[in-house]
């Protein structure tokens, strides 16, 4: 039986003899370890990614969209007919116990002007549930209440290129800006 040193000696030797083809086969090893990592980190980003898109749209989502309207035969888009209202909402909220908060929104596009500047971008009319419900959080201002919906306060959150396009890098936080003809703040 050949003992444990006489084998190292003779690998050892093997691997002298053999340089280039020892070499090659240790940069072989290196390289294919070096792939596998970064393979599994680009999936462990790649995941976390998708996690954090999913998790950004509400872990327990459920989106109710207005249905679709044919006339003369031709089938409009779903949600092209606003048939859901606010009372809707509110009826969701109240006779649903297991809905933590509920989301109404309408979209559009509109111009914002503020002094000399404007932008036309997409408006989205929301509810006070849209910060829970997208787990939004603000970088300045407040987000608006249900005494500024119950008053019909006219009150506006920018999203960041509008409000980069607008008041340059400055504070908009207070400030009077116009959507279509009506003033917000």
């Amino acid at each position: 039986m050949i003992s444990f040193t006489e084998t190292c000696r003779v690998s050892f030797r093997a691997i002298i003899s053999n340089k280039m083809r020892s070499g090659l086969a240790m940069l072989g090893i290196v390289i294919g370890v070096g792939a596998v990592i970064a393979m599994l980190a680009l999936g462990a980003g790649a995941t976390a990614q998708i996690k954090s898109v999913m998790s950004s749209m509400g872990s327990n989502l459920l989106v109710i969209r207005p249905g679709t309207v044919t006339s003369g035969g031709i089938r409009i888009g779903a949600g092209s007919v606003p048939s859901l209202t606010l009372d809707d909402a509110k009826a969701i909220k109240a006779e649903c116990p297991s809905v933590e908060e509920v989301l109404a929104q309408f979209n559009g596009s509109a111009q914002i002007v503020y002094g000399n500047q404007n932008w036309s971008t997409q408006v989205t009319g929301v509810t006070v549930g849209v910060f829970v419900v997208n787990d939004w959080k603000l970088t300045s201002g407040r987000p608006f209440t249900d005494q500024d919906m119950r008053s019909a306060t006219k009150v506006a959150i920018l999203g960041s290129t509008v409000a980069r396009e607008l008041f340059g890098y400055s504070d908009p936080v207070g400030e009077i800006i116009r959507i279509k003809k009506f003033p917000f703040r």
